[in-house]
């Protein structure tokens, strides 16, 4: 049986880290900061990655290119060998220099804590009352002396044992009540939707015999631009049962809103717009279905959160005007509707919710964050962002909201890099560098042979390379240094990252100045609305009290590299705060809580949207911020520290080469 944490203590650096059972060395020795020659991915190809297991014991790490001696010794490839409990182990020596003594001055990464607003939160609120909800009643059954009518004996037994009053009942639900009555001896379950306003009454939505309370499920969903998501949530428990995805299908014309809107001015383009993304989430609906043996007609209720264009396509609304100045949707206010209404494939006592959005640039999908989050709720002054190709910011608290969006571009999500991809098996995830040698440390996602670089390693490469002075503040690498991997390539000079007979294709691995660029521009647009942004409001970095990331690159990002690099603005890393897809979270706290569906209008409307484009001063910022990490680098002084002495590592370790040679 596995233990619960793993001590591995590495020498010569004496650093200690406590990891998960299951971990590969070379991802723990990456947690505790330290480097380990490995440019293959971490897959066992190249052999660099030697390790000495001195105490304890690990699985695999053999390779061919040792001798019986040395596996007799314990020496074991770091990438390969998999740690079950506490073990220590001596790092290699490389060129004469103690490479674990090279860490030391590498500081212990910072990722954001995870942040959770659930269902205990709810109650100790006293705010969990799901939109929908069933009630079981045992009611009393009619003789001489009590002759009420079937619909005022529901009534009253749902006022009596509940303290539900004023409830609308539907003609298609009156034309099942005697035989449901009488079916299993007048125990029946009330299906209620509660409305946003009180002054309006909740709907009886279904009745049927016998006890199904222990039955009532939501969905949440999160309409994306590229990816559908899905939950299905036990509404009486709060639990998340099961989660699937799966992509828009609307990507076959375009992997940009502008492009679907253009689509559907066409004939009968709105109707495929919606079809194909209707499609979509039938399809993550089936597979959520299947996963837990929910029948679909226990699915009460469905909560959806999307941009503003993904909503209009999903609602039928035209999107026309909404890319044409001055940038006008149709609403931002969606009524409910029935499930069936909307193309999706569920019970037709189903209902529908859509979160609101704010403008044609700040959509529901960031409200739903904003909700689910809790920061609409909170008195701390926070700076909410959502990363992606669009980059969606909101800065505020309980008493106010300011929010904005601008356009980041698809390198976070590896588009537009030489060997970008998206994050999924073979894509390098992490990286560091050898100060000394420049020789990379690479690990993929699944250990894999690498493929490419996804967004959270292009971050942490580019931060790499830049604290390591391989590149400068323009994103131009450094001519001169001692290294093979440097090269003229046929956009401009590039660094090899793995070797073609280390990868998983069939030629090198490299990054670009092209990309480093393209990096520059989106990082530099992130931060520059943060500080339009800020300003506008009259407050400072200084000012922030917590940062909640949101979207899914958001949950693999290392702050440090994040701050190096300028992406984001230099505070204490126990700010920072990961929710996840804020936007599914919203809809499933949506799920749980009709109160947070009573705020969310009051919220909306607190929230004061800014066009970028037109606040004089983000282009000053923007043009400040395409520099690494920023033209006025006492924003960031621990950033400053880090490169200094990292090149005070490299001017004594290059000392230490020139003594050895001679």
């Amino acid at each position: 049986m596995l233990k619960e944490r793993c001590r591995i203590l590495f020498l010569p650096a004496d650093r200690q880290v406590e990891v998960d059972p299951g971990i590969t060395v070379i991802r723990a020795a990456r947690q505790a900061g330290l480097h380990i020659n490995a440019s293959c991915g971490g897959t066992g190809v190249c052999g660099k990655c030697r390790i000495l297991v001195e105490q304890g014991d690990v699985d695999g790490g053999l390779s061919e290119k040792f001798s019986a001696d040395d596996i007799k010794k314990g020496v074991r490839q770091a990438c390969t060998s998999i740690i079950h409990g506490d073990v220590t182990v001596r790092l290699q020596e490389t060129g004469g220099l103690k490479t674990g003594q090279l860490g030391i001055a590498v500081p212990e990464r910072h990722r954001a804590a995870m942040h959770t607003y659930d269902i205990a939160d709810l109650k100790r609120e006293g705010i969990f009352f799901p939109p929908v909800e069933k009630f079981y009643l045992e009611l009393p059954k009619p003789d001489h002396h009590d002759r009420q009518a079937d619909a005022g004996r529901l009534l009253r037994s749902l006022g009596a044992q509940y303290g539900e009053h004023h409830i609308f009942i539907t003609l298609s639900v009156l034309r099942r009540l005697r035989r449901v009555f009488r079916e299993d001896d007048f125990r029946v379950t009330a299906t209620l939707a509660r409305p946003v306003n009180e002054k309006y009454r909740s709907r009886l939505m279904h009745v049927q015999p016998g006890n199904w309370t222990a039955r009532n499920y939501g969905l949440a969903v999160d309409i994306g631009t590229t990816t559908i998501y899905g939950q299905i949530i036990d509404k009486q428990t709060g639990e998340i049962l099961v989660e699937s995805g799966d992509y828009n299908r609307q990507l076959s014309y375009g992997e940009d809103v502008i492009s679907r809107m253009i689509c559907a001015e066409k004939p009968n383009g709105l109707t495929r717009m919606h079809d194909l993304v209707a499609e979509s989430i039938n399809r993550v609906i089936d597979r959520l279905l299947r996963k837990q043996r929910v029948d679909r007609d226990e699915i009460t209720s469905v909560t959806l959160a999307g941009n503003t264009v993904m909503t209009h396509l999903m609602l039928k609304l035209e999107p026309h005007n909404i890319r044409r100045s001055p940038y006008v949707p149709v609403s931002t206010l969606f009524p409910p509707v029935r499930a069936t209404d909307i193309g999706l494939n569920l019970g037709d006592k189903c209902m529908a919710l859509f979160y609101p959005s704010v403008s044609s640039y700040l959509g529901g999908d960031i409200v739903a964050g904003v909700m689910g989050s809790g920061m609409y709720r909170t008195d701390k002054v926070t700076l909410f962002i959502d990363i992606g190709t669009n980059a969606e910011i909101v800065i505020g608290n309980r008493e106010w909201l300011a929010g904005a969006a601008c356009s980041a571009g698809p390198a976070f999500e590896g588009g537009g890099i030489a060997h970008g991809m998206r994050a999924a098996d073979g894509a390098i995830e992490d990286f560091s560098l050898d100060p000394i040698t420049l020789e990379p440390m690479s690990i993929t996602i699944g250990d894999k042979p690498a493929l490419g670089i996804c967004g959270s390693g292009l971050l942490v490469i580019i931060a790499t390379l830049f604290e390591c002075g391989v590149l400068d503040q323009r994103g131009r690498f450094i001519q001169g240094l001692d290294t093979d991997r440097i090269r003229q390539g046929r956009s401009g000079f590039e660094f090899v990252l793995v070797w073609s007979d280390e990868s998983g294709l069939d030629r090198d691995i490299v990054l670009t100045e092209v990309d480093i660029d393209n990096f520059i521009r989106a990082k530099g647009a992130i931060y520059a609305g943060v500080e339009t942004l800020l300003n506008e409001v009259g407050l400072r970095v200084t000012d922030l009290e917590q940062v909640i990331l949101a979207g899914a690159f958001g949950s693999y990002i290392d702050l440090d590299s994040a701050m190096s690099v300028g992406l984001l603005p230099e505070i204490e890393p126990e700010k920072f705060l990961y929710v996840g897809n804020g936007s599914l979270m919203g809809c499933r706290m949506n799920e749980l809580s009709n109160h947070i569906r009573k705020d969310v209008v009051k919220t909306m409307r607190r929230i004061t949207g800014f066009e970028l484009s037109e606040v004089p001063s983000y282009k000053d910022h923007y043009v400040a911020s395409i520099f690494l990490p920023h033209t006025d680098s006492s924003l960031f002084p621990r950033a400053a520290e880090r490169r200094l002495g990292r090149q005070r590592i490299r001017e004594a370790g290059m000392d230490q080469v020139e003594k050895i040679k001679k």
